[in-house]
């Protein structure tokens, strides 16, 4: 099977549910989403994961963590970190559910 980075691929692959639409996986995959974007922010900069530890004062073992779907550990301070280094920022909203 051929490799990727989509989170949403590696989760329904691992899972073998569809996280757009099953309600079980959605919570789930906002990891997977934020470690998809991290990679997507750091490759469309044109930076390796050394390139960008040494831009944010960590080392490469620590972005790829980050990158990792399965990482649950993603912190609101490293990815400003991530975010100002890439010169991006950070938005959150809170959003009200459906009943």
């Amino acid at each position: 099977m051929a490799r990727t980075s989509d989170a949403l691929k590696i989760l329904k692959r691992r899972t073998g549910i569809d996280p757009k639409t099953d309600p079980r996986i959605k919570s789930i995959a906002r990891q997977y989403d934020v470690a998809q974007m991290i990679f997507d922010a750091r490759t469309a900069a044109g930076l390796t994961q050394q390139q960008l530890a040494q831009l944010i004062g960590t080392r490469q073992s620590v972005i790829s963590r980050l990158e990792h779907a399965d990482y649950e550990a993603q912190s609101l301070a490293m990815l400003e970190r991530i975010a100002d280094a890439l010169h991006l920022k950070v938005e959150l909203r809170l959003k009200p559910t459906k009943r």
